[in-house]
């Protein structure tokens, strides 16, 4: 589905966006499950706090100025008609766990994943919500 079709404001462009990021980290987290067994393998990650505080700021904006700007960031580009893109990170953190304990690391995959899963759902709720589709 194109979401940038159904853009008509600030708050849906923001609502977009937050949906869009959580389906590209969904594949992240699926691919880091998936390779788990792989030699060498380094698990990744969307920069989510990044992510965060660039909503943040451009809710702030919108909030101020009645405008909304999208800023680049060192892994997050913004493109025409409303594109964006996302480089993933290596997790270190989930590095180190899988160095430790397998299972330990794919519990916090899957945590990740639920989470993921949540706020995407949030968003997609909200959004049709916002588009009268409830």
């Amino acid at each position: 589905m194109n979401l940038s079709a159904v853009i008509t404001d600030n708050i849906t462009e923001i609502l977009v966006k937050i949906i869009e990021f959580t389906q590209a980290r969904q594949k992240v987290l699926t691919q880091n499950i998936n390779n788990v067994h792989r030699v060498g393998f380094i698990p990744r990650d969307l920069p989510v706090d990044e992510f965060s505080q660039l909503m943040s700021n451009a809710i702030d904006e919108h909030i101020r100025k009645q405008r909304l700007i999208l800023r680049d960031t060192e892994h997050i580009k913004f493109g025409t008609n409303g594109s964006f893109e996302v480089q993933p990170i290596s997790d270190e953190t989930a590095r180190n766990i899988l160095a430790e304990s397998r299972d330990q690391y794919l519990e916090m995959q899957i945590n990740k994943l639920l989470e993921n899963s949540l706020n995407q759902r949030i968003a997609t709720q909200l959004l049709m919500q916002k588009q009268g589709m409830m």
